[in-house]
């Protein structure tokens, strides 16, 4: 199977309403709960949705803070998992470090984006061309429904080749 046939099947399936929530109930309850939601993937980025609502809101009526992470993890590691399905040699990733800068409350519907697809996937090449691990901090930004900025995320991932 080639890159781009990976890639696409992997978008679907993250992209398709069902088969995404029964995945999330079985590997990430909590973000099946929070109702979040792949909206957009692309190979330069991704776009994951939270809603405020009973299950994600915090004693001062915003959204709790851990959700919001989870949305930004979501839309960097949305990028990488489906650049690492069934690759050639195998590659896992994890988070290393997570960042987080607050500016506003989050109430409402908040779409977290990572456009950093191009330096997630170089990151990736480096890590398999070396067989060493390779780390990168990928930016994502949470917006309101204005497109008011809410949060903004540092995750650092690494990428490691999986020994044989």
């Amino acid at each position: 199977m080639n890159d781009d046939n990976r890639f696409e099947k992997i978008k679907s399936f993250m992209l398709s309403y069902i088969p995404f929530k029964l995945y999330l109930i079985q590997n990430l309850p909590m973000g099946f709960l929070a109702g979040m939601r792949v909206r957009d993937l692309s190979e330069k980025g991704a776009t994951v949705t939270i809603p405020y609502k009973f299950l994600t809101k915090n004693p001062f009526r915003s959204m709790y803070f851990a959700c919001l992470a989870m949305a930004a993890e979501m839309s960097s590691g949305a990028i990488g998992m489906s650049m690492v399905y069934k690759a050639d040699p195998k590659v896992s990733m994890l988070v290393r470090n997570l960042e987080g800068e607050f500016t506003k409350k989050a109430i409402g519907l908040i779409s977290f984006r990572c456009d950093d697809g191009a330096a997630i996937r170089q990151t990736i090449e480096d890590s398999i061309a070396t067989g060493e691990g390779k780390t990168i901090v990928a930016k994502s930004i949470g917006t309101d429904e204005t497109g008011d900025v809410v949060a903004e995320f540092k995750i650092t991932w690494s990428f490691k080749v999986k020994s044989s």
